[in-house]
């Protein structure tokens, strides 16, 4: 635990609380900054906010939804987050993949029992042509006119949201493809929200650029609602390509993203440094990090870059929470050298998502930090190096799953939450984590072997783009397999041609032979299969674990 934290941090239950408590001490604050169909920016304050959450919950009460359950479907906007609040608070809120065929959301609804849907209208048509059941479609574009049309204060505040209610259902699939309802009370998120800001300061004065998918938990939590316990503002990113553009457009002070995003930023960054700065300072910045270069770089000269820099980035970016991958300490050292800090955390979306996490008070760039305030973290049944399965309690942990006993009662033990996660904690109580327990391969000598270590091994290497590792089997043996998409960018600049099918192979070999040459003999990659397209991943940019990823 944490020896040091924020005290006194006001603690919520549900978003009516929220939403009320803000609009009184941060009316004028803008709550939302949006971008209009003609460019002009709106700005959408605190007090507004609380009109139209009023407003929209009353319209779905008289529509009929009171205690139903609405989807929210679409891309991060304000309309997705004001339905979110409302259908969460009226009823229960089920948050869906807006990637996801009209077929797979259909399954949803049905198994969901949903009475309506907000999302868009290129949505709506979609889901018409394979929804047969009964259900309300309401539009985004209609969405701030119904919550203008009447509010009805008494009615809205009428409603009791349960402490250990649940109120939002999220069905996630993740990397392993097994889909689960996820049941959480507003009471879970609350308590995972005064969890982290009573660690991680997020201020009246900071401003967000929100680029994860909102309908994950991670996204939701983190970069949505714990924002508008601050008085802060949320803006929204127009798409992946558009980050940089948006961030010199938004100005955020703080970015709540995923290892990939930063891994793409630090690249971008030190080829426009190496592409500006003196000739002198060029092969720094080509062959060595970021850190590395800056430091080598005199006073005056690094000064200035820096400030280009962070000018691209907004300029006052101060603050990265990263989470759902493991993150390459490097990258924690390249944007320290930069003046922005850096926090890994840990979470899953049973747990609202938070459970471990560096922060204000303690940095362990080679951990994902430690328990969060008012969770507790242990290691169930540890082998001699110390791993075993991560366990948790706390607030913030799921009622269960979905109409799911048998699941349900499989992930709590005596109280706690088994996270299906391997790991081990040192003597600070830093949480290292190892991998997934359905993901490990076990040797036909009882060894453990655990993919995402080598995947991490190998994705230091330059010239690998993405990689997957799994066990294999072949004419009865067992092996460690490796399926890698080459990044053909740098071996193009490196090589000053398009790469062939050779030089991409030799390359891979040879960084694959590198990583075996460090590791025990059983934990060797002996199948290596180059691939020429991307593998296919989830909406936060992991790597899928099923389908023909691993075939």
């Amino acid at each position: 635990m944490t020896p040091y934290y924020y005290g006194n941090e006001k603690r919520f239950y549900n978003f009516r609380e929220i939403i009320n408590y803000s609009a009184e001490h941060f009316a004028k604050n803008t709550a939302f900054q949006v971008k209009t169909k003609d460019g002009e920016y709106k700005n959408i304050s605190y007090s507004e906010l609380k009109e139209l959450y009023y407003g929209l919950c009353t319209k779905f009460i008289k529509m009929g939804y009171l205690g139903k359950r609405i989807a929210v479907i679409g891309a991060n906007s304000f309309e997705w987050a004001l339905s979110y609040l409302c259908a969460s608070t009226v009823g229960i809120v089920v948050p869906i993949d807006k990637e996801l065929q009209a077929e797979d959301v259909r399954d949803f609804f049905d198994a969901a029992d949903c009475v309506a849907v907000c999302t868009d209208n290129a949505k709506i048509e979609a889901l018409k042509g394979v929804v047969s059941r009964d259900i309300d479609y309401i539009s985004f574009s209609d969405i701030k006119s119904l919550a203008k049309e009447s509010k009805n204060t008494a009615l809205v505040d009428d409603i009791e949201i349960g402490k250990d209610e649940m109120r939002i259902l999220i069905f996630t699939s993740g990397t392993t493809g097994s889909s689960k309802g996820v049941c959480l009370s507003q009471n879970n998120i609350c308590a995972n929200i005064h969890q982290t800001v009573s660690m991680v300061s997020v201020r009246e004065g900071d401003k967000t650029l929100s680029i994860l998918p909102l309908h994950h938990t991670y996204e939701c939590t983190l970069d949505f609602v714990l924002f508008l316990t601050r008085g802060a503002s949320i803006c929204y990113c127009d798409g992946l390509t558009k980050v940089q553009k948006n961030l010199a457009e938004y100005n955020p002070s703080i970015l709540v993203v995923v290892p990939a995003l930063l891994k793409v930023l630090n690249k971008r960054i030190k080829k426009a440094i190496a592409a500006d700065c003196p000739a002198k300072y060029k092969p720094y910045y080509e062959n060595e990090s970021l850190a590395s270069a800056l430091s080598k770089t005199p006073f005056l000269i690094r000064k200035i870059i820096c400030s280009k820099v962070r000018k691209t980035l907004g300029g006052k970016l101060r603050l990265f929470i990263v989470g759902a991958a493991e993150l390459d300490t490097q990258l924690v050292e390249d944007f320290g050298a930069l003046g922005i800090r850096t926090l890994q955390g840990y979470g899953l979306t049973e747990c609202s998502p938070l459970l471990a996490g560096n922060n204000d008070f303690h940095l362990n760039v080679s951990s994902t930090g430690e328990a969060i305030p008012g969770v507790e973290l242990k290691i169930d049944n540890p082998n001699e190096e110390g791993v075993g399965e991560i366990l948790a309690r706390g607030e913030n942990i799921m009622l269960g799953y979905f109409n799911d006993p048998e699941a349900t009662e499989a992930v709590f033990r005596d109280g706690w939450f088994c996270t299906g996660d391997l790991g081990y904690m040192d003597e600070n109580g830093d949480l290292f984590i190892k991998g997934r327990i359905k993901n490990v391969i076990v040797t036909e000598n009882g060894k453990n072997i655990y993919p995402e270590e080598l995947e991490t091994r190998l994705s230091e290497f330059p010239e690998i783009g993405e990689v997957l590792v799994f066990g294999t089997k072949e004419n009865g043996e067992s092996f460690v397999k490796a399926k890698i998409f080459p990044n053909l960018d740098y071996l193009k600049e490196k090589l000053g041609r398009q790469p062939s099918k050779d030089d991409t192979e030799s390359a891979i070999q040879k960084a694959v032979k590198a990583v075996n040459k460090k590791i025990p003999g059983y934990k060797h990659i002996k199948i290596v299969e180059v691939l020429t397209s991307a593998l296919e991943k989830t909406t936060t940019q992991k790597i899928k674990r099923f389908g023909k990823n691993i075939k």
